[in-house]
């Protein structure tokens, strides 16, 4: 066989597999090898050899064979698979404003290990974080090892701007620029990928991205396109296309934290004036409630007492509470109007505030949307997990196996 005809043979057993695992990975249901060549358009012939590739390189396990309703009761039982949990996993890390940490997720949805260490990481050493974070790693490595559970693939998560390069551009809050990600081991010994922590929190909202059972089941799917915005000390966020993040010509897409809504306003980190950031930035409302100064105003334990206090009508909550809704409502307009889309999921510290500040962020935004006749604008909370982005990450390594199976069979 020709060079070229082993690749294409290749890429076509790629696409054939990959077709299978995205198809059982959307199923709400396990699918039995008939249901699986009636879904994906693959003869029953093709689809029971993919079947046991799968099944030998534990990717996929049958479970009790069943009836098939559509058989008859004299019919032969349908053996449904599913993924096989504790066999192949992404691994996540993230960097962020209040600490660092990682996780693993298996395909079938399990968290298999989880560490966050609480901090608040302005003015800290880079090299210093990076060494805490791969002894962290280190450990758990060593426990997937032990328990013969693969990794497919890595990401790591940064409140900032991150080159396709791998190469931390600047983050302001954290007070790190320039930053060569490659030369820290715990980025090359699993060839993480570094991104935007925005982006990576977006791809923990679409449903089933790389695990079952992850994602925003309120109204979105895995085909949906929406505007994710991220609220910590910074403001960022992500567009969404048919449940891809648009990255942007240079990886820097969707920095809504820096559109600035008053050209005399305060002067921001970036060196912009009046940027979002600086009215719906958790430590700037937290200094406008009164609540801390300096520093101490970064802290995420502020959070709930900010929240308490716009629930009982404290001035000065309710009016930072209302100046950083106005600010983030026309941001919101101007990206809707830019972008085409007609969901927003907030993510962050945002989504304490519960169903009242989605609410009254979708009332300020609609009549500010050209086409507000003809969009019904739907503002949707994050899904309930803690540090989303750290989950995205994992997801988006653990994605290496759904697009690219071949690489990881034994065949």
């Amino acid at each position: 066989m020709s060079r070229s005809a082993s690749i294409n043979q290749d890429d076509l057993r790629n696409h054939n597999l990959s077709v299978v695992l995205s198809t059982l990975l959307h199923s709400p249901t396990p699918l039995s090898r008939a249901q699986l060549a009636k879904e994906t358009g693959l003869t029953k012939a093709t689809l029971s050899l993919l079947a046991e590739i799968l099944l030998s390189n534990n990717v996929l396990e049958q479970l009790t064979p069943q009836q098939d309703g559509q058989a008859g009761r004299n019919g032969r039982p349908s053996t449904p698979l599913t993924f096989k949990p504790r066999a192949w996993a992404g691994l996540g890390m993230q960097i962020n404003t209040d600490g660092y940490g990682c996780v693993v997720v298996d395909v079938a949805g399990n968290t298999l290990a989880y560490q966050w260490v609480d901090q608040v990481m302005e003015h800290t050493d880079p090299d210093d974080i990076f060494a805490k974070l791969d002894e962290i790693v280190h450990r758990i490595e060593r426990m997937l090892e032990q328990q013969h559970i693969h990794i497919a693939g890595a990401a790591l998560a940064l409140p900032g701007l991150v080159s396709d390069g791998n190469k931390l551009i600047i983050a302001n809050n954290l007070g790190w620029t320039n930053l060569e990600l490659t030369k820290y081991d715990v980025v090359n010994r699993l060839h993480a990928i570094a991104d935007n922590e925005a982006n990576f929190a977006a791809i923990a909202q679409v449903p089933s991205y790389a695990y079952q059972g992850s994602g925003n089941r309120s109204s979105l799917t895995h085909q949906s396109s929406f505007l994710y915005i991220s609220t910590d000390v910074g403001v960022g966020g992500a567009v969404v296309r048919g449940g891809t993040v648009v990255p942007g010509d240079h990886g820097f897409a969707g920095e809504l934290g820096h559109v600035s809504v008053d050209m005399n306003g305060p002067r921001c980190r970036c060196g912009r004036r009046g940027c979002l950031e600086m009215y719906a930035g958790r430590r700037e409302l937290v200094k406008m409630a009164g609540l801390a100064e300096g520093d101490e105003a970064a802290k995420s334990e502020y959070v709930s007492a900010l929240y308490q206090l716009w629930r009982a009508g404290n001035t000065k909550a309710v009016l930072a509470i209302d100046q950083a809704l106005s600010a983030m409502a026309s941001v919101a307009a101007d990206a809707i109007n830019i972008f085409d889309v007609d969901t927003i999921v907030l993510g962050g510290f945002w989504s304490v505030f519960e169903e009242d500040l989605p609410l009254r962020l979708k009332l300020r935004i609609a009549p500010q949307i050209l086409a507000r006749y003809a969009m019904d604008i739907k503002v949707l909370s994050c899904c309930d997990i803690e540090h989303p982005a750290l989950y995205g990450a994992a997801a988006f390594g653990l994605r290496n196996l759904i697009d690219h199976p071949v690489s990881f069979m034994n065949m």
